[in-house]
This record gives C-alpha cells, sequence and structure tokens, in this order.
C-alpha cells in the first residue's frame, strides 16, 4: 500500500511548480473571498452611522479594495480553472501514456485472460477520472480548509454563541458525509466495474458482426447486451440512491445550521447582545461556510471514485509482464538461423495439461521445415515460443546456439517475420500497413515487397492505390487481399528467420501458386517453418514435421513420409 501512494503522489514530480502555484492561487482565492464580508462589516458597523463626507470618502476606498478582492479572486480562480486543469490533463496524459506502454509489454497469455473493452476503459474512462482527482483533490482540501478555518476564527470573533451553533452541526454533517459516502463508494466501484463489462460487450459483439449476421444471431447479441446494459443499470441507480442521500441530507443539514442561526441571532438583536451589522456579516459568512460544506460532499464521492480508479489502474500497472529480459540480455546479431528446441515442455497455464510436451528438435540455419498435424496438437504454440509470444515451462530454445531467453526481446524479433493465420491490418493505408514490416522504408521499396507478395497488381486498381484506406482490421479487402498484404509486410522486413501460419489459407488456386512462387524466392537461404493444414502448400519443403499429441511422430521429405504409409499419409488422404 505504501507504494502504491508513493506511485499516486509521484505523478505530482514533473508539475511541482505548476502544483504550488496552483495551491498558492487557492489560497489566496479563498483569504480574497473571506475579506469581503470583513470590509462590509466596517462599512455597516463604523461608517453608516457616521453620514459625514469623510465616511463617504472611506466607503468608496472600502469599495474599492472589495473591488480589488473580486479582480483577485478573478484572476486567481482563472489561474486555477485553466492551469490546474492543465496539470490534471498532463498528468493524466502521462498515466495513459506508462499503461499503454505497459500493455506493450505483456505477454499473449494476459491477453488471453482479459477482454479488450474492459482494458480501453481502464485507459480511457480511469484516466479521466483520476485526472479530476489528481486537480480538485489538493486544490479542493487548500480552498476549503482555508475558508472553514478562516470562517469560523472569524465567527468566533464576532459572536461565540453563534459560532458555537455553526460549529455544533459540523460533526454530524462530517459524519453523515463519511457514513453515505462509504454506500456511494461501493456503488461507484460496481458501477465502474460493470461499465467495463459492458464495453466488453460491445467490443466482442462489433468485432464478430459478420459472424453474428451470418448466424441470423442478432436477437441473441441483444439478449447478452441488455443482460450486462441492465446489470450496469442497477449499480447506476444504486450510485443515485447513494448520491441523492448524501446531497439531500447534507443540503437537509445545512439549512438547519442556516435556520438555526437567523433564529438565535434575531433573539440576540433583541436581547441587545448583538447588533444588525454583525448579524449580516454572520449570515454572509454562513453563506461562505456553507458552499465549501455542501461540496465536501463531492470532493468526498471525486475522492472515492479517483482512489477506486487508481487502484484499478495499479491493479494492470502491478502485473508483471510473464516474458521477462535477463539483466544482462544482449542483442542478437548476424543470425544464421539455427533453431533447437532442447527438451521443451509447455502449458498455457499451470493447471492446464501439456500444450507441448519434450519436444527435441533441430532446425539448421537456411532450412525449410513444414509443420503438420491434425487441430489442437501445439503446431501454432511451437513456432510461438521461438519469439517468445510465450516462455517454456521446461527446456530451453537456442538461436545460433543463443538461448533466446538471454538476447533481448528486440533484437530477437526483430528478426523474425511471423505470418499469422488471423491477419491483422491496422487502419490506414495500404502502405502504412505494408510498412509496419519496416518503418523507414521507402515508397520504392514497399512497392518491391508488395510486387514481391504478387499484391502490386490488386493493390494498383484500387481506388487510392497505395493510399486507398483499408478500414479497421481491413474491413474494406478481401481475405486473400489482406494475407497478400501481410505477406508483404514480412518481405519488406527481410528476417532470417520466416514462419507462416496457414499464410496462404485465404488464396484461390491461382493466387496460391502465385505465392507460392513468391515464398520460395523470399525462402532462400531463411530458416523457413509453415504450418499447414493443406498439404498441397509444403511438399517442396526439406523436411515436414508430424506433430501428435505425443509429440513429432514422424519427419521427413514429402516422398518419404509417403512411403513410410503412416499418419502423415493418411492425413495426406484426407
Amino acid at each position: 500500500m505504501n507504494s502504491r501512494i508513493r506511485k499516486f503522489f509521484s505523478y505530482y514530480r514533473p508539475y511541482l511548480r505548476l502544483f504550488i502555484a496552483d495551491m498558492v492561487c487557492a489560497i489566496v482565492a479563498s483569504a480574497a473571498i473571506l475579506a469581503i464580508p470583513l470590509c462590509i462589516r466596517y462599512i455597516t458597523t463604523n461608517l453608516l452611522e457616521v453620514g459625514s463626507e469623510s465616511a463617504l470618502h472611506q466607503i468608496y476606498m472600502m469599495s474599492l479594495l472589495m473591488f480589488g478582492f473580486i479582480v483577485l479572486h478573478a484572476i486567481c480562480h482563472s489561474f486555477i480553472d485553466y492551469q490546474g486543469h492543465k496539470m490534471g490533463a498532463l498528468m493524466e496524459r502521462d498515466m495513459r501514456s506508462e499503461l499503454f506502454a505497459h500493455y506493450q509489454k505483456l505477454s499473449f497469455k494476459f491477453y488471453n485472460d482479459h477482454k479488450t473493452g474492459q482494458l480501453v476503459t481502464r485507459i480511457s474512462n480511469d484516466t479521466l477520472q483520476l485526472a479530476e482527482l489528481y486537480h480538485h483533490g489538493p486544490e479542493d482540501l487548500v480552498i476549503y480548509s482555508v475558508t472553514l478555518v478562516g470562517a469560523f476564527i472569524i465567527l468566533f470573533n464576532i459572536n461565540v454563541s453563534l459560532a458555537l451553533i455553526a460549529f455544533f452541526f459540523i460533526p454530524i454533517m462530517s459524519f453523515y458525509g463519511f457514513y453515505t459516502a462509504k454506500k456511494m463508494y461501493t456503488a461507484l466501484k460496481k458501477s465502474s466495474d460493470r461499465i467495463g463489462r459492458c464495453n466488453a460487450q460491445v467490443e466482442d459483439t462489433l468485432g464478430g458482426i459478420r459472424v453474428v449476421q451470418s448466424f441470423t444471431n442478432e436477437e441473441l447479441e441483444k439478449k447478452k447486451f441488455t443482460h450486462e446494459n441492465n446489470h450496469f443499470l442497477e449499480s447506476r441507480l444504486e450510485g443515485y440512491k447513494a448520491e441523492t442521500t448524501f446531497y439531500d441530507g447534507l443540503t437537509t443539514l445545512t439549512q438547519l445550521m442556516t435556520l438555526s442561526i437567523v433564529i438565535f441571532g434575531a433573539v440576540s438583536i433583541v436581547k441587545g447582545s448583538l447588533d444588525l451589522a454583525d448579524l449580516l456579516t454572520f449570515l454572509l459568512y454562513i453563506t461562505i461556510l456553507v458552499e465549501p460544506i455542501v461540496r465536501i460532499g463531492n470532493s468526498i464521492r471525486l475522492y472515492q471514485e479517483g482512489v477506486a480508479r487508481f487502484h484499478r489502474f495499479m491493479e494492470i500497472l502491478e502485473v508483471e509482464p510473464d516474458i521477462q529480459e535477463a539483466p544482462k540480455a544482449k542483442d542478437l546479431t548476424q543470425v544464421r538461423g539455427e533453431i533447437e528446441f532442447t527438451a521443451v515442455s509447455f502449458k498455457y497455464k499451470e493447471e492446464y495439461d501439456h500444450a507441448l510436451k519434450n519436444i527435441s528438435l533441430k532446425i539448421n540455419a537456411g532450412e525449410y521445415i513444414a509443420l503438420v498435424g491434425l487441430s489442437g496438437v501445439g503446431k501454432t504454440t511451437l513456432c510461438s515460443l521461438i519469439p517468445r509470444f510465450y516462455d517454456v515451462s521446461s527446456g530451453n530454445i537456442c538461436i545460433d546456439g543463443q538461448e533466446i531467453k538471454n538476447v533481448t526481446l528486440k533484437s530477437l524479433r526483430k528478426n523474425i517475420g511471423f505470418v499469422q493465420q488471423d491477419i491483422y491490418l491496422f487502419a490506414g493505408t495500404v502502405l502504412e500497413n505494408i510498412r509496419y514490416g519496416k518503418p523507414n522504408a521507402t515508397e520504392e521499396e514497399i512497392v518491391i515487397a508488395a510486387k514481391q507478395a504478387n499484391a502490386h497488381d490488386f493493390i494498383a486498381q484500387l481506388p487510392n492505390g497505395y493510399f486507398t484506406d483499408v478500414g479497421q482490421r481491413g474491413i474494406k479487402l478481401s481475405g486473400g487481399q489482406k494475407q497478400r498484404i501481410s505477406i508483404a509486410r514480412v518481405f519488406l522486413k527481410d528476417p532470417p528467420i520466416v514462419i507462416f501460419d496457414e499464410a496462404t489459407s485465404a488464396l484461390d488456386n491461382e493466387n496460391e501458386k502465385a505465392i507460392q512462387d513468391s515464398l520460395e524466392k523470399l525462402l532462400k537461404n531463411r530458416t523457413t517453418l509453415v504450418i499447414a493444414h493443406r498439404l498441397s502448400t509444403i511438399k517442396k519443403a526439406q523436411r515436414i514435421l508430424v506433430l501428435t499429441e505425443n509429440g513429432i511422430e514422424e519427419q521427413g521429405t514429402h516422398e518419404q513420409l509417403l512411403a513410410l504409409n503412416g499418419l502423415y499419409a493418411h492425413l495426406n488422404t484426407l
């Protein structure tokens, strides 16, 4: 908890001067407001009864002084409103950037267990609410403290009895506020969790909208969303109920305090122990006093919600990445592409069965390897271990004799090109998506890569050629077009190790042949692993590995495995 407290305050450090200036302005603004009723009291007590030219002159002078206090308050409050909010926004930006950078470090295992919609909520809604706490929290604390303490000191100097009446209500209001704020905190936390679930449902449905519509399951998705939406509504209603109890209770207590002071003040005037000027000043200060008391409710709500959001923020930030670099990790350079698995086993979770068990395999530099087998035997998993998308549970993997855990992640992945089965294109142009393979590539290099991937011709026919927008996740392109763009990215990256996971599965026979011809050029002098269900695509592989739940059952060339008349030969007939 202490580490979280230190972390919370650490975000003020880069903006300490701005924070101090904000606090100074808060103190000055509060003091200026407190001074105005004293000026009015001076006029009503000392000047109105005199009726001389000197009195008029002093009234004008006091009026100028009050005008000065108003201007001072306006200047300070303007600084607080803009510069204070600016500080909060800057801190929000820093937190959001830190969380986004942390997201980049987390492994596939983390994203297997978390919904995207909830992660988006934490980086958007949670940091936005935190910015409000960072700005308004200390600022309101200073303003309310100065106002409350200053007002009470002045009130006690005016009339002790009336000040004690006002003071009597403060602990009652504080106890009531604390008690009802606990319920409000619970409701707000529940609401934060449920809006995250609601967002996750929306993201899940919209991401799979084509599946939804193809199975005519719109009503099913509506029911699922309605369920989450109603749960969110319930939590919001609980929150509104708690807020109503909180604010209405404080407002009622404030009105009772004002009424009590008016009654006892009037009685004191009748008895001659208080004059009208003092009662007027007292009521002015009660008005000033009431505002922070009422707004304390908002401050408590802001604090409760901000703390809840900060804990949610830290829950993610404190997740240690599964994939860690060794303290003295070195860059992987001059890669030839020899890969060796030694007694490698892997589980997605400790309580799960092994996805791979005791795999030992050596792939020579420049060798073309194909992985085949039934779905679920671990072909993609095996390939995902090489760039350390996951870490082995036991055993080790070496590239050119260096254990991959001892090299930097950036240099490891820079030397591996991975075309995954689930093609992902980013929102933007065709050119931008191909350039993702090499961010500093020239347009000429991009066109060459596209030609190598047999993508140039269809790109040239698009409305704006390479500058055509592909839409969210490449929605404006066909499956085959998206796949060829993803292959072009790998051509552009030009890595010594290439992994293709069903890289031609979405292509028709004509395009598949064209891609195969291009791949043969790309794969020369590179270590290549190809995962394929369509065995026709890997006949030219130098070695084919047949993977089962028991490990590597068979290996050899296409002809050798057919001659064995074993599992590969059986798969070839399917």
